[in-house]
């Protein structure tokens, strides 16, 4: 029987280290190209005439619409894996989840399926954002108590 210690160096050998450089800068140049997609996208709507305000949500909705159409096209996976982490970090990433979970679960029925697993990748993440964002506000508000 391997002990724990003969099993971590068998993986270490037969593990490929990744590129760790160059994942990041990958990473970095396309989540950035998205970022810069979103920009293009704000302006075009509100040279269309909407307000800005409006072309935030507008901006968002169409990210989040377009990551989930290329998740269902079988797309937005390839990209995906080329990009790294770019592609998960923006909103797309969220949408990715959630879409990913929808299409996987779709043969168990809507409500079994759909509506139970829908949100088991991205559940944790709203916990975690809103869980964060309560603290930061209590250290906040006990901060503006103080006198900060």
């Amino acid at each position: 029987m391997m002990s724990e210690e003969e099993k971590k160096k068998l993986i270490k050998k037969h593990s490929k280290s990744s590129p760790v450089l160059k994942n990041s800068l990958r990473a970095f140049f396309f989540g950035g190209l998205i970022c810069l997609f979103g920009e293009v996208l704000l302006k075009v709507y509100v040279f269309f005439g909407a307000e800005e305000k409006t072309s935030v949500s507008l901006v968002t909705l169409s990210v989040i619409f377009i990551a989930s159409l290329l998740t269902g096209i079988g797309v937005f996976d390839k990209i995906a894996r080329f990009t790294g982490a770019g592609t998960l970090v923006p909103v797309s990433g969220f949408s990715n989840a959630v879409t990913s979970e929808a299409m996987d679960s779709a043969s168990e029925g809507y409500v079994l399926g759909v509506g139970a697993k829908i949100f088991t990748v991205a559940g944790p993440v709203i916990i975690f954002g809103l869980l964060s964002g309560v603290i930061y506000g209590v250290i906040y508000y006990v901060y503006s108590l103080i006198g900060g």
